[in-house]
C-alpha cells in the first residue's frame, strides 16, 4: 500500500466510527496526475444518489502532458463499492449526523484506493479538548527529553 494523499483535516474535525475501501473510477490523464501527487482530498466527501456512491469536490490537477481532453478537475467520480455495502452505508448515514468522508487515498497493487470514513461531527469542544491533549504530550515528551540530556 503506498499512500498518496491523506485528509489529515478529516480526522480532527470528525469521530470516524469505521472504515470502507472503494474503488475509484479515473481517466488515464487522472491516473497520471495521481501518480504525480497532484491530488486534494481537502474539502470533499462522498455521495449515495440512486443506488451508487460518488466522490465529490476532490481536487485532481489536470495533468500537464495530456491533451485538450482532460477531465474536470473538481468533477464527480464513481466509487466502486458492492451493492450490500452501499445499502449499509445509506441506512448509517441516514441515522442522525454521519457523513461519509474520504480519509485517504493510495496504490493497492496498480489499483487506486479510497478509505472512507463513517464520520460524525466534532463539536468546538471536542476539538479544543484533542488540541489540549496533543499539546499536553508534546510537553511531556519535551520535558522527558530535558530530563534525560540534564
Amino acid at each position: 500500500m503506498k499512500l498518496i494523499e491523506k485528509n489529515k483535516k478529516a480526522y480532527f474535525d470528525y469521530f470516524v466510527e469505521d472504515t470502507v475501501e472503494a474503488g475509484i473510477v479515473l481517466t488515464g490523464c487522472e491516473i497520471k496526475s495521481v501518480r504525480a501527487g497532484q491530488v486534494s482530498l481537502s474539502d470533499c466527501f462522498c455521495h449515495i444518489d440512486k443506488g451508487e456512491a460518488y466522490l465529490k469536490n476532490c481536487y485532481i490537477a489536470p495533468y500537464k502532458h495530456g491533451s485538450i481532453h482532460n477531465a474536470d478537475p473538481k468533477q464527480n467520480r464513481k466509487l466502486l463499492l458492492s451493492k450490500k455495502e452501499i445499502s449499509r452505508l445509506i441506512g448509517k448515514v441516514k441515522e442522525k449526523g454521519f457523513s461519509l468522508i474520504p480519509l485517504q487515498l493510495y496504490f493497492k497493487g496498480q489499483w487506486v484506493k479510497v478509505l472512507l470514513g463513517l464520520c460524525k461531527g466534532k463539536k468546538l469542544h471536542d476539538k479544543r479538548q484533542v488540541t489540549k491533549e496533543k499539546e499536553l504530550m508534546r510537553q511531556a515528551g519535551r520535558d522527558i527529553s530535558n530530563m534525560q540530556k540534564g
